[in-house]
């Protein structure tokens, strides 16, 4: 078994050691050796297996639950987003009828401000109306106190006319003179 495989390009490898100072002997690192071969592959196969047993599947099952968080936070995320937007459509809805409340409520505002507004001014009207009649009632009053005074001044005037006539003799025409005199005044009386 000292039989020993070389690999290409060894004689190289093994010269620059060789100029350097070092054994001319081969590296066995480099060398190849059945036995060392057959362990390697042993060592290699054996950890393989605890490593398989011990570390492959605690690793692998860490995995699936590292999967399964994640796709459990994805599941909460996508309902999170499904319930974000239920709440968003919700709030536009109470929106909407807020706004359509509001609307509501301005326009009965306005109709109700419009119909007070219609019974001031009728009964500001109503109000002007009965001013106007009692002024109307009070100017017919005063008229008819004021034609009345003038007849009894011209009932006065007639008898101081009268008076006059007969404590004078007059002439016809001194008398027609005074009677149009009366009646002139009586007409200034009465315009």
């Amino acid at each position: 078994m000292d039989h020993y495989w070389s690999i290409p390009g060894d004689e190289v490898l093994h010269e620059s050691t060789g100029a350097h100072g070092a054994s001319s002997e081969q590296n066995p690192l480099v060398k190849l050796d059945p036995g060392l071969f057959i362990w390697t592959i042993l060592t290699f196969l054996l950890l393989l297996i605890a490593l398989a047993k011990f570390a492959w599947k605690p690793l692998l099952a860490m995995l699936d639950e590292r999967q399964k968080k994640i796709e459990d936070s994805l599941l909460s995320a996508e309902k999170a987003r499904q319930k974000l937007e239920g709440i968003n459509q919700e709030s536009e809805a109470i929106l909407s009828k807020a706004r359509t409340e509001a609307q509501t409520i301005v326009a009965d505002a306005k109709s109700a401000a419009e119909n007070l507004k219609e019974d001031i001014v009728s009964k500001a009207k109503e109000e002007a109306d009965g001013q106007l009649e009692k002024a109307k009632n009070q100017i017919s009053v005063e008229k008819d106190k004021a034609l009345l005074e003038i007849r009894q001044e011209v009932v006065d005037l007639s008898i101081n006319v009268a008076e006059k006539i007969l404590e004078k003799n007059i002439s016809k025409d001194d008398n027609a003179k005074i009677i149009e005199d009366s009646i002139n005044k009586l007409k200034n009386y009465e315009a």
